[in-house]
């Protein structure tokens, strides 16, 4: 068995899944390989933890892609990691981090006391950005709805922000989301 640095996942359990290991390029298949092994280890917020900010963005990516695949009820193991999520998608300089990070972000709950200013702006600038990427997009759209509709006057300012977005500069994807938040309302 290799241990990783001194980090508080390989302490605790015994893993092959190294840092070389998240290194490589992954396909769907690597990805359900690693969920499968820490899903055995039992302590996805630990793998989560000791990978998601690591500073070679490959071995970031790829443990948050592998954490995708955990079923509902797994996932919301991850719910005391949402702030660190939220820190790592405004922080980040990797598209394919940020996309990942909002996803885990996004399949978690969001109470009103989680509401961040930063991060709802941060949401509202990313989701009308043509330059941003269709998946990011779409993600922070979907979660600026769920953090605004704690507040009649910020659904109301996001809605009219939706509804008067150009969307000839826009994606299907993008499309698809707002198209199904506006029919939500009426």
């Amino acid at each position: 068995m290799i241990y990783l640095n001194n980090n508080t996942y390989s302490k605790k359990r015994d893993t092959m899944i190294t840092e070389e290991r998240l290194k490589g390029a992954y396909s769907e298949g690597e990805a359900l390989a690693i969920y499968n092994e820490v899903k055995q280890s039992g302590d996805l917020i630990g793998f989560c933890r000791t990978y998601m900010n690591h500073e070679d963005y490959q071995v970031a990516r790829n443990a948050l892609w592998g954490v995708t695949k955990a079923s509902k009820a797994e996932h919301a193991q991850l719910q005391p990691l949402l702030h660190p999520l939220i820190d790592l998608a405004m922080q980040t300089d990797n598209a394919s981090v940020r996309r990942l990070s909002l996803h885990h972000i996004e399949r978690l709950k969001l109470e009103e006391d989680d509401l961040r200013t930063d991060f709802l702006d941060f949401c509202l600038a990313h989701m009308v950005n043509p330059d941003e990427f269709p998946g990011i997009q779409s993600l922070c759209m979907k979660i600026a709805y769920r953090m605004c509709k704690f507040y009649p006057e910020l659904m109301g300012e996001f809605m009219r922000t939706i509804e008067s977005m150009d969307m000839t500069f826009y994606k299907p994807a993008v499309k698809c989301v707002r198209s199904r938040i506006l029919g939500s309302k009426r």
